[in-house]
């Protein structure tokens, strides 16, 4: 018998005083993985965030947002060619209207997702070690991906 211990930290409660907004511009290079961990905390950093959380959305179809390992490049390359595999551009997709990588971009992001939430923690993102948070392009070529950025929560 394997016994597991849980251990839950002091609960912290607090009515939110701010709500701040900012648009984020990425332009990627290709398709690929485009970190913006640093922007993501400077926004936190220049909304004054104290606690509470951080969405983050992207505006888009064919780009998602992911959060990943941010030591070994490798891994961003591997999770690229994963997502080939899953939705080939060779796969007689349907929709063909804006070339052959736009349909398997679309499956991309289905399964990447669009937006994600980051708790914000005495004015810090409660990332792990390893972590970081990326704009995830699925086109083959250039594109300018607006990502919104909220802080919803307490100021120092």
């Amino acid at each position: 018998m394997t016994v597991v211990n849980h251990f839950l930290s002091p609960i912290v409660s607090a009515t939110p005083e701010t709500i701040a907004t900012a648009t984020l511009v990425v332009e990627t290079q290709q398709q690929g993985l485009t970190e913006i961990t640093r922007k993501a905390a400077r926004f936190i950093a220049e909304a004054g965030a104290k606690d509470g959380t951080l969405l983050i959305f992207i505006r888009h179809t064919s780009a998602s947002l992911m959060i990943q390992e941010n030591a070994d490049p490798d891994v961003r390359t591997d999770l690229t060619t994963a997502l080939d595999r899953l939705a080939p551009a060779d796969a007689d997709w349907i929709h063909d209207v804006e070339g052959a990588d736009d349909m398997p971009a679309h499956v991309k992001t289905m399964l990447t997702g669009i937006s994600l939430h980051v708790p914000v923690v005495a004015g810090k993102l409660a990332l792990g070690t390893w972590q970081g948070i990326y704009v995830v392009e699925h086109r083959l070529q250039p594109h300018r991906r607006e990502v919104v950025l909220q802080f919803i929560g307490n100021r120092r």
